[in-house]
Parts: structure tokens; C-alpha cells; sequence
């Protein structure tokens, strides 16, 4: 069991206010620097351990709704700073956070069921995503906090690069843009002694080869994609980036909520046929969404926010997404990558929902009580069908630094 005290999500003044306190108390070991400044004018600061030329960058904070990486970057700073094996030819930069914009938005650091996650949600449209807008904008386009990572990358060089990311409710894996031998069994061992479930069959890397469960490394670059109609690429991030360098990325993933179904590794008696219905009630609930969205449009005429943009772009995945779902072969057969493509049609006409809330209630509109009874139902619902349970804080916090550590360790061996 993990020996760290219960923790919450800490905000970025106070991941700043951390490392500026280990920075103080380490002068010639650590420093903390600005390295950019958000669209909103808030810095971007990094956080270095150790003086060494070969280097691991890790990234919290690229998707706001993905709090505990935060928590994980502090916790791992201050291991590198008391473990000075870590430290053997290896030093340490943390970015605290890669879109403080977004993190005062999502405002539920200490959420007690999804619904209070998802009254409070926000997570941005694509473009506006510091590790994904390289998928989908010309790069005179790219916001600052993107330039600020890959400045960052570029200065850095790092032979690993770790992105520390989460999910609401399933399980938890790992995507890598170059393998790493060695990384499956610990990973599992990790997950398996914090009774955290390993997401076998995950959506978001569906169609790519496996390492081991729940290691998956993306394919190369002119690979077909699983999901034609999705308008990123993960090979055009900045996870890439790193590559430059003769570096590779680790994707992190754990879960705040846990279930058991995305683990199954059994094969689905009709995967096709459970895709088309899911596709099918995506649509509808969709549809009940934009019903609402369409009546009170007219009232927000002029309204423009990143609440409103981000629930706009997540309804319009859902068409070419269940179009994916019912046209093309299943890019998995499992009772796991089903029902990890069950939460993901479940998650976004709910984000959508949760986002467009908050835009009417800031506006009083008459429309908001309607949509809060569907954000409440399907709240419990998901956390229902999946017999969601909380992964205490410590437990991904702990995972999600062993997993890294280990990541790093083994990245270097290939490298000596």
C-alpha cells in the first residue's frame, strides 16, 4: 500500500508556491524559471532538478480536466530532489503546468462523484489544447503555451519526454511514440498492487500495437487511422516533438474514478453490433444536447467563450465518430476496448452538456435547469453502468511517479 498521505488537487499558485520553496532551500540543485506566458497572460514555469546533459522532461497540466498530474509533478520533484540516485547521470524538469488558462476553468479540485467532476468541467476545444493544436493548426497559427513546450523541448533535449495525463472513469495505460522494453511488467505490477485496473483494450489507442497490457506505442507516421474522422493526429503533437532530439514520449494515463470493465480482456461476442448501438445512442443524446443548444442560441447571441467553443467542437466530433463506430471494422474485438468505446461515447455529449451548462447559468438563461437534470442523469448513469470507484488521490499520484521513474530508467538503458 502506498505510504503517501491523502492528498487533493493542488492549483497551479500552489504547485508555483512548492517549487519555489525547493528551489529556495536547494539553490545549487534546483531553479525555477519562467519559460513563457499563456494566451491570457499567466506564466509557464519550469521547474529543474539536477545539472546532468541527458534529461526527462515531465508535463503536467496539458488537459485541464486531468488534475492529478499536477499532484504527481510535485510529489516527483521532491523524490528527485531527496533521491539522489535518481540524479546519477539524469536531471529532472518539471513543467508545473502547460495551460494554467485551462486550469481556472475546471474548477472541481476535489471532486466527490462525477456529477460534481462534471459541474464543474471544462476542458478546451482541439485547437486550443497546448499538446494537440499541431494537429490541427498551421503552425503561424500555434498558441503560445505550445510554442513554450517545444521551446522548452528544443533547449532541454530530452531522451525522455513524460506527458502526465488522466481520465474520469475507467482505467489506467500507457502510450508510448517509441517502445520501451522493460516498461509492461512494472506497470502492471504498480497497477495491480494499487488495485487499479489496466485498460486493456483503450480508445484513444485504438488499432495500435501492444508492448504488454495496457502499453501501447502508436504507429508510424502514414499509419491509417482507427478513427477516420477525428480531425488530430496524435503523430503531428508535440509529443512527437521530442523525436528531434532522439527522444520519445511516455503518456501517462490513470484514473480518478476506477472500473473493472475496461480490463476484460475476454473476446465481445458481437463487438460489431454493440458499436453500432452505442454509436446510435451517442447520436441521441447528442441530439437532446443540441435541442437545447439550439433553443437558447438566439439568447446567446454574441456570446463567445472557451466554455461555449469547447461544448461547440465536442458535439461536432459525434457525427463522424459514430459514422467511425458503424462503417469500419472494430479495431478491437475485447469486451475491454468496448467498453472503453462505451465511456468514450458516454464522456462526450456529457462534457458537452456539463460545459454549455455553466455558459447558461452564467447567463441566467431559462434553458440551464433542462440541461442540468440531463447532466445529472447521465452523471449517474455512467457512474452506474460502470460501478465507478474513487482511486484515492495517493494511489494515482503513486502510480503515476512509479511509472515514470521506471519509464526513465528503462528509456536510458536502451540508450547505454
Amino acid at each position: 500500500m502506498s505510504l503517501l498521505p491523502e492528498l487533493r488537487y493542488p492549483s497551479v499558485p500552489e504547485l508555483v508556491a512548492s517549487a519555489r520553496a525547493l528551489a529556495g532551500e536547494r539553490p545549487g540543485l534546483c531553479a525555477l524559471r519562467q519559460v513563457g506566458v499563456s494566451r491570457a497572460g499567466r506564466p509557464l514555469h519550469l521547474l529543474s532538478v539536477g545539472h546532468a546533459p541527458r534529461a526527462v522532461l515531465v508535463v503536467a497540466g496539458a488537459h485541464a480536466n486531468e488534475p492529478a498530474g499536477g499532484a504527481t509533478v510535485r510529489f516527483l520533484a521532491e523524490r528527485t530532489v531527496r533521491e539522489r540516485a535518481l540524479r546519477d547521470g539524469v536531471s529532472w524538469h518539471f513543467l508545473l503546468c502547460a495551460d494554467p488558462d485551462g486550469a481556472s476553468l475546471h474548477v472541481t479540485p476535489a471532486p466527490r462523484s462525477l456529477l460534481d467532476y462534471h459541474l464543474g468541467f471544462y476542458r478546451p476545444a482541439g485547437p486550443e489544447q497546448p499538446e494537440w493544436s499541431p494537429s490541427v493548426l498551421p503552425p503561424d497559427r500555434l498558441p503560445p503555451e505550445t510554442r513554450a513546450l517545444t521551446t522548452v523541448i528544443d533547449e532541454v533535449r530530452p531522451y525522455l519526454q513524460v506527458s502526465l495525463h488522466g481520465t474520469d472513469l475507467g482505467g489506467t495505460w500507457v502510450q508510448l511514440t517509441r517502445d520501451i522494453p522493460g516498461l509492461a511488467e512494472p506497470f502492471a505490477k504498480s497497477a495491480a498492487e494499487l488495485h487499479i485496473p489496466v485498460e486493456a483494450g483503450a480508445s484513444d489507442a485504438a488499432g495500435w500495437p501492444a508492448s504488454g497490457p495496457g502499453v501501447h506505442v502508436m504507429p508510424a507516421p502514414g499509419a491509417g487511422a482507427a478513427y477516420p474522422s477525428m480531425p488530430d493526429d496524435a503523430r503531428h503533437s508535440t509529443w512527437y516533438h521530442a523525436h528531434r532530439h532522439g527522444g520519445l514520449t511516455a503518456i501517462v494515463e490513470v484514473p480518478m474514478w476506477a472500473s473493472d470493465l475496461v480490463g476484460d480482456p475476454a473476446p465481445h461476442p458481437a463487438p460489431a453490433a454493440a458499436l453500432g448501438r452505442i454509436a446510435h445512442r451517442l447520436r441521441g443524446d447528442a441530439l437532446l444536447v443540441e435541442e437545447i443548444l439550439a433553443e437558447a442560441r438566439p439568447r446567446l447571441a454574441g456570446h463567445d467563450d472557451p466554455l461555449l467553443r469547447a461544448a461547440l467542437w465536442t458535439l461536432a466530433l459525434v457525427p463522424g465518430l459514430a459514422e467511425d463506430w458503424v462503417r469500419t471494422t472494430p479495431a478491437d474485438t475485447t469486451m475491454a476496448y468496448v467498453g472503453s468505446v462505451d465511456a468514450f461515447a458516454r464522456r462526450l455529449p456529457l462534457r458537452a452538456a456539463a460545459m454549455l451548462l455553466r455558459v447558461l447559468r452564467d447567463a441566467g438563461d431559462r434553458a440551464a435547469p433542462r440541461l442540468e437534470r440531463l447532466v445529472v442523469r447521465w452523471s449517474e448513469s455512467f457512474a452506474r453502468r460502470f460501478h465507478a470507484r474513487w482511486v484515492p488521490l495517493h494511489d494515482q499520484v503513486e502510480h503515476q511517479a512509479r511509472t515514470v521513474v521506471t519509464a526513465a530508467q528503462q528509456a536510458r538503458e536502451t540508450l547505454d
